[in-house]
């Protein structure tokens, strides 16, 4: 037999790929790794189906706290957003993911590993790259991608061989972890359609306006509502409570790694609430040129997240700047939660630098005089004055 490591989630290409796997004389060892979308139940019956299909073991991972350790807090830390929209939930934790099942492949010296991405997407470069960078001898086998299988043939299959788990009824593609939800369907496969209401994990049950205070501390979130706990059980949490709004709804429009235009949509109530917390308290505890130097790395930090080069040795520069950026990055933020939005209403902290001894901005200053003003406001201008005279002509 030869000893395989599944990529396993429970859904239909990984259903097909642990059955037809299994059959083609491999020793197939399902591995799901949770990072923060599966409840305790939901794990029983994905493992009960995985041994339905032929596998030979399975094996659940919990990396919901390695998660957070080692991307969700630089993704807080640079609040990052794909395009300005997107807080990267799929391709976040694809690269944990990855990570984790090369490493259990490894200690059961598995000849093989093997995933249910597709060949148009982003995964299988995600998944590619770091089973080939960690593991080079291993061999990737993809099914899917391989055989160009449509939904169709992998349900025929799959009943064929007496195992009919309704996959028919499942009209959108829904994919949920502690960062967000992805959700795709038809709509998503157009420019113009939107998700319908149902097509969202969440309903809105709660019209009735809610007040939020998340308190950090160089710049990790340390307690809800003066409420302390570790990270993870906070973020959680505030999804938990945003979760009655229907709050962090939209729709990513980006550029796939393999050169397609995508559009996905997804609800991540906790990371669009806590990314824009997190921001707001940066703008009154960061000096102009931290935040300046922030926002650039954090567009690159992204994009190399994305595009599955996790491992590149600049990721940890890149968090080395953002770890040593949140020293001051400390108090709280007060949050509405409202139907379908949030709104962010202030901040407090001893490290506020809008402190009111040095002057108010549009009222008054105490830190200079007015012809000193003159004097700034003249020397600043002259670079420009300088060439807009010698060129007054063109």
């Amino acid at each position: 037999m030869k000893k395989l490591v599944l990529a396993y989630s429970g859904g239909l290409d990984t259903s097909y790929c642990a059955t037809s796997l299994s059959k083609s004389g491999y020793e197939v060892h399902a591995v799901c790794v949770d990072t923060g979308g599966f409840s305790k139940d939901e794990l029983i019956k994905i493992e009960k189906n995985a041994y339905q299909m032929g596998v030979t073991s399975f094996h659940a991972i919990k990396a919901t706290a390695t998660y957070y350790q080692k991307v969700i807090k630089y993704l807080i830390f640079g609040n990052v957003l794909k395009n300005n929209t997107y807080p990267l939930s799929v391709s976040a934790e694809r690269i944990v993911q990855a990570i984790e099942l090369i490493k259990y492949a490894k200690e059961i010296d598995a000849e093989f590993i093997a995933h249910g991405s597709t060949g148009a997407g982003n995964d299988q470069v995600r998944f590619d790259m770091i089973f080939q960078i960690m593991a080079p001898k291993i061999k990737i086998i993809t099914p899917i991608r391989d055989q160009k299988l449509t939904r169709k043939q992998e349900i025929d299959y799959l009943k064929s061989n007496g195992i009919d788990l309704s996959w028919d009824k499942a009209k959108y593609s829904v994919n949920k972890g502690l960062w967000g939800t992805s959700v795709g369907g038809d709509e998503t496969l157009t420019s113009h359609l939107a998700l319908p209401e149902e097509a969202y994990p969440s309903q809105l049950q709660n019209t009735k306006e809610e007040k939020l205070t998340l308190s950090f501390k160089m710049g990790e979130l340390v307690a809800v509502n003066g409420r302390k706990n570790d990270a993870v059980a906070l973020i959680k949490q505030v999804t938990e409570l945003a979760y009655a709004y229907a709050i962090g709804r939209d729709i990513h429009v980006g550029d796939t790694v393999v050169g397609l235009k995508g559009r996905v949509g997804f609800e991540a109530s906790a990371a669009l609430i806590l990314i824009k917390a997190h921001h707001l308290l940066e703008k009154h505890t960061l000096t102009k040129w931290q935040l300046q130097h922030k926002d650039f790395l954090s567009s690159y930090y992204g994009m190399h997240l994305h595009e599955g080069q996790y491992l590149d040795p600049v990721m940890r520069d890149m968090e080395a700047f953002f770890e040593s950026s949140q020293k001051k990055v400390s108090g709280d933020v007060f949050i509405t939660l409202k139907p379908y939005r949030f709104e962010l209403e202030g901040i407090e902290s001893k490290n506020d630098l809008m402190n009111s001894k040095f002057g108010s901005y549009g009222e008054f200053n105490s830190g200079w005089t007015s012809e000193e003003a003159k004097g700034f406001i003249k020397i600043l201008a002259n670079s420009q004055k300088i060439y807009q005279q010698t060129h007054s002509d063109s």
